[in-house]
């Protein structure tokens, strides 16, 4: 599973509003039928309009400055193994956003009139979406994009042969671009990864805006607060505040876990994930001692989710020690991100 919190964009072009956002999230119901459309929920209700999502949003800003977001964007990306068992995935993944908010509340060390935070006082909206394109920044598009570039050129000259400007044979210029074709490096389904591509298999994934401002728009929640938990004098009086991101991560593991009867791996964990990216030998030390067979699953993940594994895995601490930290270190930042929860 991968989560991300994102503020929302400010400056620049982006608006202060929150339909652009909205209006992105609508963008798979365009050209559906009524019945097929997926729609903005929360906890309470299935069936909100974009328009309805927008003027509760952008209304519950209160003394917010135009250089703070009024929103947060949290989206929710569970794995094929997750989403393998799900028995319906919207109805489900629908279910869980709803534990799952309850869990983002309560990672807030912040009280409400005395009291935690509770689900009531949050404002937020949910979409559940099914697809994912390849953006020009992903891995593949990057790597294939000199095979682009030339194919572009060689199109470019078929054009002017064609149009009378440039002389040439086109035939060879056809059987290069087809060659290159087949030459880079990803492709999917026997076609060359371009931006803008569908992404194969099962993409479900949930998209959830939840409003800065506490739902009577007078306390501001925010997730992207640099503070676990601590305590600030504010007018005389001591405030908490924080928002505990590790408890939010691993808390939604379990409520999945709970929810859907998952056996998660110990490669899948959040802890794990974050002990490879922090101490990459504490992490193999664990994974060392885990019963073969969910040893086995776990490499298998790994290889799955681009962490780089060695050919031979050490058996004692001492090895552990000398050869895992070197040499996974080139690829952790890629594997991090194709593979942990984050923010």
């Amino acid at each position: 599973m991968y989560i991300t919190i994102t503020p929302q964009k400010l400056g620049g072009n982006y608006s202060q509003s929150s339909a652009d956002f909205v209006g992105y999230l609508e963008k798979e119901n365009q050209g559906l039928e009524q019945e097929d459309m997926e729609h903005f929920f929360n906890q309470y209700g299935d069936e909100f309009s974009a328009e309805e999502v927008v003027k509760d949003i952008d209304g519950n800003g209160a003394k917010l400055k135009k250089t703070e977001p009024k929103f947060y964007s949290i989206t929710v990306s569970p794995s094929k193994y997750e989403l393998n068992r799900l028995q319906n995935s919207s109805e489900d993944l629908k279910k869980y956003t709803r534990e799952l908010m309850k869990d983002y509340v309560v990672s807030f060390n912040r009280e409400i009139n005395g009291r935690p935070v509770k689900i009531n006082d949050i404002k937020y909206y949910a979409k559940i979406e099914h697809q994912r394109t390849f953006k020009g920044t992903d891995k593949q598009v990057r790597e294939n994009q000199p095979f682009a570039t030339k194919i572009l050129q060689l199109k470019n000259e078929i054009r002017s042969i064609e149009s009378g400007s440039m002389e040439g044979s086109v035939r060879k210029r056809e059987r290069e671009i087809a060659k290159l074709e087949c030459q880079a490096p990803h492709q999917q389904d026997g076609k060359r990864i371009v931006q803008g591509m569908p992404k194969a298999g099962n993409q479900t994934h949930i998209h959830i805006i939840v409003s800065r401002k506490d739902a009577s728009n007078s306390f501001s929640l925010s997730p992207g607060s640099k503070y676990k938990a601590s305590e600030v004098e504010m007018n005389g009086k001591k405030v908490k505040r924080g928002f505990d991101r590790d408890k939010f991560f691993e808390n939604a593991e379990k409520t999945f876990d709970k929810t859907f009867g998952y056996q998660r791996n110990f490669a899948e964990t959040y802890k794990a994930r974050k002990d490879f990216r922090k101490n990459p030998k504490i992490y193999f030390a664990a994974l060392i001692k885990l019963p073969t067979n969910e040893k086995s699953i776990a490499f298998k993940l790994m290889r799955e989710t681009g962490i780089p594994i060695m050919p031979s895995i050490p058996t004692n601490q001492a090895q552990l020690a000398l050869k895992v930290f070197n040499k996974l270190r080139k690829g952790l930042d890629v594997a991090i991100k194709s593979s942990s929860i984050g923010i």
